[in-house]
């Protein structure tokens, strides 16, 4: 699910106010998480790096338990609709699996980690607004992805003993830490890969929080599936367009449709003529399953054809470059506070 480093945009009273009038708006941002999550997008294609193998029988791993987490309780609503109550280490554990890649770097697990418990901290504050009866779901398209002990452990294959204590020490070892701005947990969003630059909140969903904003990136070709394709005919994006928006004029040669985007920096599209309206890169993406918004898009007398670069909407950390600053020394404070503009970790319990 880069790395992006957090400048403050402005006081940290003001900051906080509008980060609360945007709660509303960015109500979608827990999707995800993700950002993507949240679906898949939000957890940087989390089990890309795990093996299919069975997990040696009687493979078992004791969990580390700092005071703060094991001693806090989550309610978590599984997908066959049961309520279980686990500690918030137990919990954290089965997310960090769940959402990132255990053969990353042990620092940017570390990241992970905070980011989820600062997710699920704001969740718990508002308890009752999605799920009446849980703080939290295991659905990645709602809340955050979570699996299993023995389900991610069966995935590990031979890596599962190691895989499992290094997950239980970036739990351990960040016992009780969140991200937070102007004293209060932030909306932690994540995603998997960035074309270079994340993205501001407020080009995905047009509230601007001052603690998510574009900042570089460090990931790159070590993605997988970093550089992707979708070709879609005249006909397709006829239909889809239309249908979602019938204001739309598509009348003349396709060639026409499109018009330039305006970029960001990282090449993010911000926005795009198409049939004579003008469209956001995401809504974009949304109309014709891009991975990313960081899109070109082109015409060669038969069919279109989208090139994307990156994978998630953008906004907040990025799994692949959070890993890719780990490696280059960075610590999981250094990673955080890079992606969230202006932030601090500290204690949230």
């Amino acid at each position: 699910m880069g790395a992006e480093r957090k400048k403050t945009g402005g006081g940290a009273g003001s900051a906080v106010r509008g980060a609360a009038a945007a709660l509303a708006v960015t109500g979608l941002l827990f999707l995800l998480p993700g950002l993507l999550v949240p679906g898949p997008e939000a957890k940087g294609d989390g089990q890309s790096a795990v093996s299919g193998e069975s997990a040696p029988s009687g493979t078992t791993t004791a969990v580390p338990t700092g005071k703060r987490d094991g001693g806090r309780t989550v309610r978590l609503l599984k997908k066959d609709g049961t309520v279980e109550e686990l500690t918030m280490a137990d919990y954290l554990w089965g997310v960090v699996a769940a959402e990132m890649p255990a053969s990353f770097e042990e620092e940017a697990l570390k990241a992970q980690t905070c980011a989820a418990r600062t997710y699920t901290a704001v969740l718990q504050k508002s308890a009752g607004h999605k799920h009446p009866d849980a703080d939290i779901c295991a659905d990645s398209t709602c809340c955050q992805a979570y699996i299993e002990r023995s389900d991610a452990q069966a995935r590990w294959g031979l890596n599962a003993q190691s895989y499992s204590e290094k997950i239980a020490r970036a739990v351990a070892d960040t016992d009780g830490l969140g991200v937070t701005y102007g004293g209060e947990p932030i909306q932690a969003l994540f995603f998997s890969s960035s074309p270079g630059r994340t993205v501001d909140a407020a080009a995905v969903w047009g509230s601007r929080v001052d603690y998510l904003t574009g900042v570089d990136s460090p990931e790159g070709e070590e993605v997988p599936n970093y550089h992707t394709q979708v070709d879609k005919t005249a006909q397709e994006v006829h239909r889809a367009v239309l249908d979602a928006y019938p204001g739309a004029d598509l009348s003349g040669d396709p060639s026409g449709w499109f018009g330039p985007a305006d970029r960001d920096a990282g090449g993010t599209v911000r926005s795009i003529p198409l049939g004579g309206i003008t469209l956001t890169g995401s809504q974009v993406r949304g109309l014709f399953s891009l991975r990313s918004a960081a899109f070109t898009v082109s015409w060669d007398g038969s069919k279109f054809t989208f090139s994307v670069t990156g994978y998630g909407h953008g906004v907040g950390m990025s799994q692949y470059g959070a890993n890719a600053l780990a490696k280059e020394g960075k610590g999981f404070r250094e990673i955080l506070t890079w992606y969230y503009t202006g932030t601090a970790v500290e204690e949230l319990w």
